[in-house]
């Protein structure tokens, strides 16, 4: 039998074991066999780099051999961060295996210690220039791009990626294609050119230059349901494109409608700022960040005009949306009128209830919650008090809408998650908003695109910056094991905290209680889940908050909202059988405060997950940075955003076109409503036989090199150039001339040029009627 650690080394050497899933500081017991390693997580350098070459030297004496997981993308980079370092490469040094690895560990028994790239090279990360891209939310779509993914081309569709091959130059690769597409393919090739193969409906394919590849986007839908695939060169793309935008139409009319009544409605319009107002800010006890700080401006300019504020305020899990809202509603009382907030559930109530009333201890204010959990004398007492005005701001559920409940001076309602309501409650909302501000506030991320489309159509404000001293969540994707379970449990106990136990199962969430209890012996856990007394939920979670337990075995009820500093460790069971945006959401309840947050996704140990399952997980790990509900790869979260702004039926005309053309149609369609004339955006046809191409040896990962294409064809020229020689060193002469080419043709295409080829030796530029070039 071999010995475990000459089993690491070996996996190690060969690179073919996942380092990631890899179960550190505690070994498989109980459920499955295997070994336990007794590993340790490695330091986190934050890019400062001279510590390094001392780590190195100190496990160099113990014997150890120190390696450092790379990508293909960073490996020129890091080594020469090594040799600059005067590190020695290879073996007796610094060994840089290929792999994917967020942060290394050391295996005592294996003697290696294991570092992950982003652990060197945090620093060079902080100081890039951040990319200017309009397309910056969905550069990394092409990332993951794999055989058999749905991809959409700009004017022939959605169509499946087959492959990507090399035409043109010596043989040109073309073989046993159809005629017109080896002609498409081959066109002014004098060199070897890489293109993409797209193959649509009736088997038909094309095969497009990756110089061209901003003409194409993965698709995104929504999951789990496959679009139906275009004809290549037929109507059905067009007739697609043209059904959507008259859906479309007739949204975009309504909010347009929407808007120029706001135009002419009158709402309570609130004072300046008064010195008690900034007495309440200056109790804040943290430091805003510059978008919490430019929404309060925004919506301090909307409380302070006549026309009603109907604005949405967007913010990844935990970025001070509440503290926003506070303020305005603080604002609003201060000038003489009370305030509604709206919740979803009455945890998230609760929640708001305890928030609000120790936010605003110390003034003049009174805060009450309106419940059906209240006796009939309470709430007699609540409506006269309302009624008299002796109430300032009113908390509740939909319970708040009932006619009964009147506030005579409302001036300001604040909806929480306005999307989670019903239509009945949706209808009351809008009899409601006609004559009052309101502010809407959701967690769920909206498209940077749809920002754009919509101003002047819908306000809304996006707090994308984290708070000061916020760390990201360290996210650990593991086989499910007991050990794992009692450590984490344990190891966050040890300094005070609190864990969130996910689990998904009613009907067997009794027996998971006991589980836990054996597992981790004299541990205090209360379970919640939605089939309780909305009573008795409410009970369980004010004793958790207090501290009188310390884990909440829950189901996903705890997905929106919940506010809990004290919690900084979540463990997700069976993290395989959630979707990505319930994951990310999830995710969102731990790391709220300055204290370093793990959340580990448990799935089987004995059974293969899906490839859906492993895209959605890969996807929570990859994006565990601060902010990533903006960025995260599948944009399950976007296209969620979409059709909570812009309505559930918006969904299906999604799921036809993919988010990114829904998104370019929508702005095409408010902006014809407004009377404004659309243009086509001009194509300019290049053909100049000279080499340019991102060749495999200075890029050699093919869906990194389509993502670069994608970029090139979209970055300021000098950027890029520095970025390729940042990333993988000195670009050789074809990729300067493709990054040179890419520039000259966004100028082209600026001036209205139509074409611009190369022949016998001369230059030959065709202008369009409109061109903006005289003659």
């Amino acid at each position: 039998m071999e010995e475990p650690a000459e089993r690491v080394r070996e996996t190690l050497e060969t690179a073919a074991l996942r380092l990631r899933d890899l179960v550190v500081g505690g070994g498989r017991d109980g459920e499955g066999k295997g070994a336990d390693f007794h590993g340790t997580l490695t330091d986190l350098f934050h890019g400062q780099l001279p510590r390094f070459p001392q780590e190195v030297a100190t496990a160099r004496a113990r014997g150890e051999r120190c390696i450092v997981v790379v990508s293909s993308a960073h490996r020129r980079r890091i080594e020469e961060l090594l040799e600059g370092r005067e590190l020695q490469l290879g073996r007796g040094g610094v060994e840089l295996v290929a792999g994917d690895l967020a942060r290394g560990f050391r295996l005592p028994p294996a003697g290696v210690v294991v570092y992950g790239e982003q652990q060197l090279l945090a620093q060079a990360k902080l100081q890039r220039r951040p990319s200017r891209s309009r397309f910056g939310p969905f550069l990394s779509s092409l990332r993951d791009l794999k055989v058999g993914d749905f991809v959409v081309h700009v004017d022939h569709g959605i169509g499946q990626f087959v492959a990507l091959r090399s035409v043109g130059g010596n043989g040109d690769g073309t073989g046993g294609l159809p005629p017109a597409v080896r002609a498409l393919a081959s066109a002014g090739a004098a060199a070897e050119t890489e293109v993409m193969e797209i193959s649509y409906a009736g088997g038909k394919r094309l095969l497009l230059p990756l110089s061209r590849i901003d003409q194409v986007q993965k698709y995104s839908g929504i999951e789990g349901v496959a679009p139906r695939l275009d004809q290549l060169g037929g109507t059905s793309w067009n007739k697609t494109k043209a059904r959507v935008k008259k859906g479309m139409r007739d949204m975009a009319g309504e909010l347009l409608k929407l808007y120029a009544e706001r135009q002419v409605a009158r709402a309570p319009a609130m004072p300046p700022d008064t010195d008690l107002l900034h007495q309440f800010e200056a109790a804040f006890p943290y430091e805003e960040t510059p978008d919490q700080l430019e929404a309060i401006a925004t919506i301090r300019e909307d409380l302070q005009r006549e026309r009603p504020m109907d604005r949405l305020l967007c913010g990844d899990v935990g970025y001070g949306k509440t503290e926003v809202a506070m303020r305005a509603a603080f604002k609003a009382v201060d000038g003489g009128n009370q305030v509604a907030v709206l919740a979803p559930t009455t945890i998230l109530a609760d929640q708001h209830l305890e928030t609000f009333r120790r936010r605003f201890a110390g003034f003049p204010i009174n805060i009450e919650m309106v419940s059906r959990f209240r006796s009939p004398a309470e709430m007699r007492d609540l409506k006269k008090r309302l009624n008299e005005g002796k109430v300032d701001i009113l908390i509740g559920t939909h319970r708040l809408l009932s006619k009964d409940i009147q506030l005579p001076r409302l001036g300001l309602l604040i909806v929480d998650e306005e999307q989670r309501f019903g239509v009945a409650q949706k209808e009351r909302l809008k009899q409601l908003k006609k004559n009052v501000h309101v502010l809407a506030m959701s967690a769920t991320p909206v498209p940077r695109t749809l920002q754009l489309s919509l101003a002047n159509v819908r306000d809304l404000s996006v707090i994308e910056t984290p708070p000061r001293d916020r760390m990201a969540v360290e996210t650990a994707i593991l086989p499910y094991s007991n050990n794992l379970v009692r450590e984490a449990i344990e190891a966050e106990l040890e300094r005070g905290g609190q864990v969130y136990y996910v689990y998904n199962r009613v009907e067997s969430i009794e027996d998971r209680l006991a589980k836990l209890r054996e597992i981790v012996p004299g541990i205090r856990v209360t379970v919640g889940h939605g089939q309780l007394e909305e009573e008795e939920l409410s009970r369980r979670m004010h004793a958790f908050t207090r501290g009188d337990f310390d884990v909440l075995l829950a189901t996903t009820i705890i997905e929106n909202g919940i506010d809990i500093p004290n919690v900084n460790t979540m463990i997700v069971h069976r993290a395989d059988r959630f979707g990505l945006a319930q994951l990310y959401q999830l995710r969102g309840r731990v790391g709220r405060s300055n204290q370093l947050a793990y959340c580990y996704f448990l799935v089987p140990e004995d059974r293969v997950l899906s490839e859906q399952a492993r895209k959605r997980l890969a996807a929570l790990r990859e994006f565990s940075d601060l902010g990533a509900g903006f960025r995260i790869a599948a944009r399950d979260l976007e296209i969620r955003g979409a059709g909570n702004l812009l309505g559930g039926e918006q969904s299906g005309h999604i799921g036809a076109v993919g988010i990114e053309t829904y998104l370019k149609l929508l702005e095409e369609t408010v902006r014809e409503l407004r009377g404004e004339v659309v243009e086509e955006a001009p194509s300019v046809a290049l053909d100049l036989p000279v080499p340019m191409s991102i060749p495999p040896e200075y890029v050699d990962d093919a869906n990194l090199r389509m993502e670069l294409y994608r970029k090139i064809a979209e970055e300021p020229e000098k950027e890029m150039l520095a970025e390729l020689a940042d990333r993988f060193g000195p670009p050789p002469s074809p990729v300067e001339t493709l990054v040179e080419v890419a520039a000259l043709k966004r100028l082209a295409e600026s001036l209205r040029v139509q074409s611009i080829s190369a022949k016998s030796g001369e230059l030959i530029i065709r202008l369009r009627r409109d061109a903006r070039i005289d003659v």
